[in-house]
C-alpha cells in the first residue's frame, strides 16, 4: 500500500524539475482525499470513499467496490481501529 502512495509523489516531483525554474507541483489538494479509521475486517483493500449514503465504500483487491455493512470503517478513532488514508474519490460502483 506504501507503493501506491509513494510512487505518484515520486513522479510529481519529477515533474517539477522538467522545466526551467521553479514549479509548483499540487499532490494532495481538494476535499477528495479522505483520513479515516479501519478494523481490517475485510482485509487489505486499494482505496475508498465516504458514500452520499453515509457509509464507506471501499475497493477489494477484486477492484470492485462493497459498502461497508458492518461498520469496520469510521471517521474516529476507536478500540482496535488503525489510521487509514487515501483518494477518496467518489466512483460509480
Amino acid at each position: 500500500m506504501l507503493r501506491k502512495f509513494v510512487l505518484p509523489a515520486f513522479f510529481a516531483g519529477l515533474a517539477g524539475c522538467a522545466g526551467p525554474g521553479p514549479a509548483r507541483v499540487a499532490v494532495a489538494a481538494g476535499p477528495d482525499y479522505y483520513d479515516g479509521y479501519y478494523d481490517g475486517a475485510y482485509g487489505p483493500f486499494v482505496d475508498g470513499y465516504w458514500g452520499d449514503d453515509g457509509a464507506f465504500w471501499y475497493q477489494g483487491g477484486d477492484r470492485a467496490f462493497h459498502r461497508d455493512e458492518g461498520g469496520h470503517f469510521a471517521h474516529s478513532a476507536g478500540t482496535g481501529m488503525n489510521h487509514v488514508h487515501g483518494s477518496g474519490v467518489h466512483r460509480d460502483h
